[in-house]
């Protein structure tokens, strides 16, 4: 007889937070029950206290932790990475790539691939990929290296589309040559597609919408809007990547919230327009993470990655003069998305786990604390800092 595990606390459910227990058996959650109900015989309890039990945390934009980088193509990259987002609460994620080499690219996806055969027992587990990068608009480009951006072709892009079943989406800017046929490929074969570094116009982005694209990257960071596009059409003004995002229901999108990217009114504005079931909170968490501030960081692969600065709780380019990536993890945007804008916890829980689930394509079995899915649920002590981690209901070891 397999064992059954008990869990008690308070439930970040996707409407509301109430008292409650959890029954899992065989790894997926058998029942959500009253606060003190018995646990069966043999049953292990987990009790949280005055704490919180929660969905796993759901990142699908995310590039490395604790010294490693996605892009260097390294099971041990992968591992610093994937434990270190554990350790902060996340049990799922897109492993997202940057701009760099095409073979750079290929050993991340093959990495990707073997991660999700076989996943590291002290990490998060790898949904598949985020394809993002090479395929930006340079202007747009951000903080990734510079030297490999190029527009999408077809003897390219064929050979990442080998991995169909391992990529959750794929990022291209709208306007650029190609655009149409690598997204309308990506359809064809079940991948998500979004749009992202991107300088497009309201009209360019309409178009998209007719190719599949239904996610835009981190919301007001590396995208036109009005103001850019003035530059090329001084009348009438035109709307571009920021105000298409806002205005199309069927476009979701993602912030990141760590309190240096975007600030209270941005992040209010957003979830005003968007609502928490197209807004989801993404970390978009370079190498840094729980690393001492200081230069000499790489954003991608070793080789030929962009270096950057840990600077006061985030990344910035090594002159301090733009921002260069988030530096922390999902648990810390979730705090500090509550402290700006004021909304309930369990509003807040959801943009972190059902709304990513909804987006990614996995919300049938992961994303909320429901009958039937997948037994991934953490521990939240009262001031929301991570205390236990269970992956389809085996407790993942989250020490240092």
């Amino acid at each position: 007889m397999s064992h059954s595990l008990l869990f008690r606390g308070q439930l970040l459910l996707p409407d509301s937070l109430v008292p409650g227990s959890i029954l899992v058996h065989d790894g997926r959650i058998a029942d959500v029950l009253a606060p003190h109900a018995p646990a069966p015989a043999g049953a292990t309890v987990i009790d949280a206290g005055a704490g919180y039990l929660a969905p796993g945390f759901i990142d699908l934009h995310v590039h490395g932790g604790a010294g490693g980088d996605f892009m260097d193509g390294t099971p041990e990259s992968f591992r610093l990475a994937l434990r270190a987002h554990a350790r902060h609460g996340t049990t799922r994620l897109a492993v997202t790539t940057t701009v760099a080499r095409h073979d750079q690219i290929m050993k991340t996806l093959e990495q990707t691939r073997a991660f999700r055969q076989t996943p590291d027992p002290r990490g998060a587990r790898v949904l598949g990929a985020h394809f993002y990068g090479p395929y930006f608009r340079k202007e747009a480009k951000g903080a990734h290296p510079g030297a490999e951006i190029r527009p999408p072709v077809a003897h390219e892009y064929l050979q990442y589309l080998e991995y169909a079943d391992d990529l959750v989406n794929a990022t291209v800017a709208p306007e650029l040559p190609g655009a149409k046929e690598f997204a309308l490929a990506c359809r064809d074969r079940g991948v998500r597609t979004n749009a992202g570094h991107s300088w497009a116009t309201f009209a360019q982005m309409t178009e998209a919408l007719t190719w599949g694209v239904r996610h835009v990257d981190h919301l007001y960071c590396a995208m036109s809007d009005k103001g850019k596009l003035r530059q090329f059409q001084m009348y009438p003004m035109q709307g571009g990547v920021f105000e298409a995002t806002l205005y199309y229901d069927e476009l979701t999108t993602e912030v990141i919230a760590d309190g240096k990217h975007l600030d209270a009114g941005l992040l209010r504005l957003a979830l005003k327009i968007k609502g928490p079931d197209r807004l989801a909170l993404v970390t978009d968490c370079s190498r840094a993470l729980d690393l001492p501030d200081g230069p000499g960081y790489l954003i991608g692969p070793q080789d030929g990655g962009e270096r950057f600065t840990k600077h006061d709780g985030v990344g910035m380019l090594p002159d301090l003069s733009a921002l260069a990536s988030s530096v922390c993890g999902m648990d810390h945007m979730i705090r500090t998305f509550q402290e700006l804008t004021e909304r309930p916890l369990w509003e807040v829980i959801r943009m972190a786990t059902l709304t990513p689930a909804r987006i990614g394509g996995v919300d049938a079995e992961l994303g909320s604390l429901e009958r039937g899915k997948r037994a991934d649920i953490i521990v939240l002590d009262p001031q929301l800092r991570v205390n236990r981690v269970f992956v389809e209901g085996a407790e993942i070891d989250i020490s240092t």
